[in-house]
């Protein structure tokens, strides 16, 4: 099976981005594919999600090379290297980071520094894809936590990525991010004509038990109008409020395993890493 690489990505930044990235690479990994996420956000919280905090500001601590020498192409000197060294795919890639025993979940972790990237960008957007070009024989499946901001690290996520997941909350302005996507992806396409990237669907992602139920299903309204005009598939699963999601995080535990988790939580998400699967032309290896 051919590996395919999607990018989780939405312009407009708290809609769940990481929450989908990480269950969906820890549910896949559990039903046997070979996954490696890629946390392409400065923030890193995909890096705490799937380490936890302590293995990760571990990591930190130790200096250890992160997706900011992906992009830029080697890891400085500093501790026991007198010298830069070039990029070393095993140096880079955490193997057997998920939760299961004997899991098929690697991590590439980001950093802070990972903004530094974006004041000198050129000549940088295409690393990304030839790093996971090197080691894509390794993998099934391929997930970049994208940043919520149109810059260089969207375009490395275009370049390395096949097909483009969408979340979105349905609330207030809900649709705001969604024309500015809609136009980068439109502009790169006009640019880069002989790479193919195309949006598999758009995640509904209802986590506000605050908003009212009249403005929520407005947004909903919106956002299938907006999918309609543009030809976007939208997910028939819509992820429900839950605050076993937020102990996930905190846990770094798939929501499987996450203590007191309602089970049609559990069987919805698993539902939606099925739809998403499917849309991108991947069975799992156990079924």
């Amino acid at each position: 099976m051919k590996p395919v690489v999607v990018g989780l990505i939405n312009m407009k930044g708290g809609v769940g981005k990481t929450t989908i990235a990480s269950q969906l690479a820890h549910a896949a990994s559990a039903d046997g594919l070979r996954v490696l996420a890629v946390d392409l956000d400065p923030q890193s919280n995909l890096s705490h999600t799937i380490l936890g905090d302590q293995v990760y500001e571990t990591h930190l601590h130790e200096q250890r090379p992160t997706v900011a020498q992906v992009l830029d192409a080697y890891i400085p000197s500093g501790g026991a290297n007198a010298a830069p060294r070039p990029i070393d795919p095993d140096a880079v890639i955490l193997s057997g980071v998920g939760y299961q025993r004997n899991t098929a979940l690697d991590l590439i972790p980001s950093r802070l520094e990972l903004s530094r990237v974006l004041k000198n960008p050129t000549g940088k957007e295409r690393r990304l894809a030839r790093f996971i070009a090197r080691v894509s024989s390794r993998y099934d499946l391929i997930i970049i936590d994208c940043a919520p901001t149109e810059s260089i690290l969207t375009d490395a996520a275009y370049f390395a990525s096949r097909y483009l997941i969408v979340p979105v909350k349905p609330e207030f302005m809900a649709t705001v991010g969604l024309p500015l996507l809609a136009r980068s992806i439109a502009e790169f396409k006009a640019e880069n004509d002989d790479h193919e990237i195309d949006i598999a669907g758009l995640v509904l992602n209802d986590q506000s038990e605050y908003t009212a139920n009249s403005e929520k299903q407005k947004a909903v309204r919106e956002v299938r109008a907006l999918a309609e005009e543009h030809g976007w598939h939208v997910f028939n699963y819509r992820i429900p409020y839950s605050r076993s999601y937020a102990q996930a995080a905190r846990e770094a535990t798939p929501l499987a395993q996450t203590p007191y988790a309602r089970w049609e939580r559990i069987e919805g998400l698993d539902q939606l890493k099925n739809e998403i699967l499917q849309a991108v032309g991947i069975r799992g290896r156990d079924q």
